[in-house]
């Protein structure tokens, strides 16, 4: 397919570049200040601090996901949709409603965690120990779920320039708090640097979010229930899913920390972090802005299949340079972004970043079974990918080591890239286009060459082929991506050096 074949094409592409630089660029500075955090806690702690805040960190995901019961997804869409009606009453009366049963959940989450504090502990770290620091991180909580609230509210309204602000303020609020609670409290430190970041959170979302607050007049009995009914029932739908992923990467840094103990399981959340850094900004564009531009069109099959090649396109060819240079430079990442006692990730990282990339793949395609509204479907895989993942991990764990949990995420993605691929062709008469079986067979080839570089051939030897992988494919798709772009919106320098390269 020829991306100047009719004007349209032209635009699409325009489009999904455009919104992956705006969203990708804004998450740029708060991912930088991530890093700082992320330097500081493996310089000052190393990786049995790096592990703890990993591990409550999940805990913290879990109960907020529970506790919110998805009406952070589910008021997104409720405002979006009252917002395009244009009535300003029922706009207000949403996001009042949205605003107080967050809070309502959010003090019951608290509560909830607190009281379980004892059990939570022991279920995660086999003692009482860290029950008091569990209890105390309970108070983060209410703070995101209420924050959750309010930022819900912005988005709905499509104020995508203030959530912008919203994070980078949160970013660098959250970095000049957390950086002095674990340097003079250590270890005490990291429950309370997660309370004080939903804090923080909670006053930036709520100072930006009391200039957007209208009153709720005329608020009768039958539509707050009603209003109230819709959010729960689309949330609880958003939570099952959310719960499952999470609750799916809580035990797998169990199966870690249970084998090796807190240092394997430090190891692991360092090689997932840097892992989904890069995949991060395109998987977040792609959840932006393509699925609301797929379910408008998800009836037109034909229109469907075509965008979600588009969208494949894009992504394959942004992402397959960063997944090549970071399989080739792993040990060099791991020590820029934390401390030598980290080398022992390395290969972790690199599994992970195969299977990055496999989900890159596969992403466009999933967004058609919650487009059509195959609730069923949609849950169902979810529940199938939780158990694969956890088993995987389970199995190569216990044969391989500690690498067998980097190895089991791969593994997950190859099965539900096949899976999804095959409910696509079901749903919609899906296939891939012969362009994109050309690019991602190109960059799947390539990745598996440096890999096994990495592992048969001597550093320097896997370096200088990587190097020479990551230039020839960074270059390649600069030109592939360029070529997608009508003339017009290319750079002349750009332009003039792939007519000379043609």
């Amino acid at each position: 397919m020829n991306a100047r074949e009719t004007p349209s094409e032209g635009q699409t592409y325009t489009q999904i570049l455009k919104s992956t630089a705006l969203i990708g660029g804004s998450s740029l500075i708060t991912v930088g200040f991530s890093i700082i955090r992320n330097k500081a806690m493996a310089v000052i702690l190393g990786p049995e601090g790096v592990g703890l805040m990993a591990i409550y960190s999940s805990i913290a995901d879990i109960a907020q996901a529970v506790a919110g019961l998805g009406v952070q997804s589910s008021g997104v869409r409720q405002i979006a949709e009252a917002v395009g009606t244009g009535d300003t009453e029922r706009i207000a009366r949403t996001a009042f409603i949205l605003q107080r049963i967050s809070i309502v959940l959010g003090i019951a989450g608290t509560l909830l965690l607190a009281a379980l504090a004892l059990p939570v502990a022991r279920l995660t770290f086999g003692d009482h120990q860290h029950a008091v620091s569990v209890a105390f991180l309970s108070l983060a909580i209410f703070f995101r779920v209420a924050s959750a609230g309010q930022t819900a509210m912005i988005q709905g309204m499509r104020e995508i320039a203030t959530l912008a602000r919203i994070n980078l303020l949160t970013a660098l609020f959250a970095t000049l708090v957390t950086i002095p609670l674990v340097y003079f409290f250590g270890f005490d430190g990291v429950a309370p640097s997660l309370v004080a970041i939903a804090a923080v959170t909670l006053f930036v979302s709520w100072w930006y979010s009391r200039k957007m607050m209208q009153s709720a007049t005329n608020l009768s009995a039958p539509q707050f229930r009603q209003e109230l009914a819709e959010l729960l029932k689309l949330g609880l739908v958003f939570m099952a899913s959310g719960l499952l992923t999470l609750a799916s990467a809580y035990v797998v840094r169990l199966i870690v920390l249970q084998h090796g103990g807190i240092v394997e399981a430090g190891l692991y959340q360092a090689a997932w972090a840097l892992g989904s850094l890069y995949a991060g900004f395109i998987l977040q564009a792609m959840g932006t802005d393509f699925y609301p531009r797929l379910t408008a069109i998800v009836s037109d099959h034909a229109a469907c299949n075509r965008l979600v090649n588009e969208q494949a396109r894009v992504s394959i060819l942004l992402a397959g340079p960063g997944v090549l240079a970071t399989l080739t430079f792993a040990p060099v990442v791991m020590r820029l972004f934390y401390s030598p006692e980290f080398y022992g990730a390395a290969d972790l990282l690199r599994w992970i970043c195969l299977g990055m990339l496999l989900r890159i793949i596969a992403w466009p395609m999933g967004f058609i079974v919650p487009a059509k509204g195959e609730q069923a479907i949609f849950f169902w895989t979810e529940v199938a990918a939780t158990v694969v993942h956890i088993g995987l991990a389970w199995l190569l764990v216990a044969q391989f080591g500690l690498v067998g949990s980097a190895a089991a995420f791969f593994g997950l993605y190859l099965w539900h890239s096949i899976l999804i691929y095959f409910f696509a062709l079901r749903l919609t008469g899906f296939r891939w286009s012969p362009a994109n079986l050309k690019i991602g067979l190109i960059f799947i080839a390539s990745s598996a060459l440096i890999f096994s570089a990495t592992l048969f051939l001597p550093f320097w030897q896997a370096t200088a082929l990587g190097s020479l992988a990551v230039l020839l494919s960074g270059l390649y798709s600069l030109k592939m991506l360029m070529g997608l772009l009508p003339p017009e919106k290319i750079p002349l320098p750009i332009r003039r050096w792939m007519f000379r390269a043609a």
